[in-house]
């Protein structure tokens, strides 16, 4: 298949914001590679305002249903639905069955993925999955849509995740909220969906605040519905901010992160989504890989100890102990934000 006759892509897409946010590097190359295709993207409804703010892709089309639901008759009939549109080309992302039936039931010529669970029949481009070939997610998303034994991308050719925020966008959120940006604005990410061995302490964010406070920055801290006790615990412990956790839209997210001066993060989707509007990102590493779903962005700062139980990439300590967060104490980050200090 040549780019010419690419005319539009279906793209099925990750369940996490993190993937999805890392998942634009994949549409940027698409657009590259095939100038006019359309790219369309299949999602759950949550993702929507996120990809909303790629400019790559032209439509995003609902999965209606829960993380982790399967429903194969469903999911078939919704690619029965997706017919007409007569793409050419699905790529899908996640590594599961249940994943390939759509773009089976839309009957796409060219179905796309890595091997796993039983996909034969279902996709009839399966590439193998070598993990040590391809060590960054991105990677392994851009390989899907090269040739097979193409030689994988270099970090530094990698197109970059880059979400639109207009000034307009920016001013409706600051508005809403009773935001201003008349001082530097240093923005706090406490959760991570996966689990608490993500999670760095809210008293070690609360320190680094309160440092800042001093100076004369603002601190806002975001967060779902999910990450209000740590939102609360933080702000109080600081004895100021603003606890903005479960209060903002996905999208208000993304502007008032494109507004700040600087980001502490755990390995977040909203950490992906600080360094994709490019600020100045301090992501805290705990049981995950850094060289797996870095941040990618020039201007992110991996903070992480290295410890040689680490990565476990475990929800919770098989230890019990977290040291590879505990251990990390506010005084080596606030040391690696030095520069930042008016």
């Amino acid at each position: 298949m040549t780019d010419t006759a690419v005319q539009a892509i279906l793209v099925v897409g990750p369940a996490w914001v993190g993937d999805m946010v890392m998942a634009q590097s994949l549409f940027r190359w698409l657009a590259r590679a095939h100038p006019g295709a359309a790219i369309d993207v299949v999602a759950p409804a949550w993702s929507h305002p996120l990809l909303a703010r790629m400019p790559e892709v032209r439509e995003a089309i609902e999965l209606p249903l829960g993380h982790g639901e399967f429903r194969p008759l469903h999911r078939y009939r919704l690619g029965r639905a997706l017919r007409p549109r007569a793409y050419d080309w699905a790529i899908v992302l996640p590594i599961t069955w249940k994943a390939a039936l759509l773009p089976f039931g839309a009957g796409i010529a060219r179905r796309t993925g890595f091997i796993g669970e039983q996909r034969w029949g279902l996709l009839n481009d399966l590439r193998r999955l070598d993990k040590q070939r391809l060590p960054m997610m991105v990677q392994r998303y851009l390989s899907l849509a090269r040739p097979p034994h193409a030689a994988p991308l270099s970090p530094a050719d990698i197109p970059a995740p880059r979400l639109s925020s207009t000034p307009e966008q920016q001013q409706r959120a600051l508005a809403r909220l009773g935001l201003n940006t008349r001082r530097p604005v240093l923005a706090f990410c406490p959760g991570a969906e996966y689990g608490p061995a993500k999670r760095w302490p809210a008293a070690y964010f609360a320190a680094v605040g309160r440092d800042y406070l001093r100076r004369g920055w603002q601190v806002w801290v975001l967060g779902s519905a999910k990450d209000r006790a740590a939102g609360a615990a933080i702000v109080e412990a600081m004895g100021g901010g603003e606890d903005l956790t479960g209060k903002t839209h996905l999208q208000e997210v993304i502007d008032l992160l494109a507004l700040s001066d600087a980001v502490v993060c755990n390995d977040s989707g909203l950490m992906h989504i600080a360094a994709a509007v490019e600020r100045r990102v301090y992501a805290i590493y705990g049981s995950s890989d850094p060289g797996y779903t870095p941040p990618l962005s020039p201007r992110a700062e991996i903070i992480s100890l290295g410890l040689e139980c680490s990565p476990c990439f475990k929800k919770e300590c098989p230890l019990g102990h977290y040291r590879c967060l505990r251990e990390l104490q506010p005084e080596r980050v606030l040391e690696v934000m030095g520069e930042f200090a008016p």
